[in-house]
């Protein structure tokens, strides 16, 4: 049987769940979050409200002793059942090429070990 669902992604990504700050552009808020999972072209979490898609969101991410300071844009925004929580896709719109070159050589060896 043939499933629907069609793989949109164009790199691999590795649940992992990082401590991350996000702030939207022109706020003075930020919100902390745990990863669910990370790829070269963007992150997945869940936050405590909705966040409208294509709102940019300036992150600082923790991958190991680096941090990482991407600006992101909301793919997507998911309410998960029961709570007042949303799950979010970003897309990386602007980060450093040695940052993003960083997290894909992570991401590589992780994937390679298991």
């Amino acid at each position: 049987m043939l499933s629907s669902h069609q793989e949109k992604r164009l790199y691999p990504r590795l649940k992992l769940g990082l401590p991350l700050r996000y702030q939207a552009r022109g706020t003075q808020e930020f919100r902390n979050a745990l990863s669910d999972n990370l790829s070269i072209g963007g992150i997945s979490f869940t936050a405590l409200s909705y966040i409208a898609p294509s709102t940019n969101l300036m992150l600082e991410i923790n991958l190991l002793s680096r941090a990482l300071n991407p600006v992101a844009r909301v793919a997507w925004a998911v309410p998960i059942a029961h709570s007042d929580k949303y799950k979010l896709g970003l897309e990386f719109v602007e980060f450093n090429p040695r940052d993003r070159e960083y997290v894909g050589d992570f991401i590589d060896t992780h994937l390679k070990r298991f």
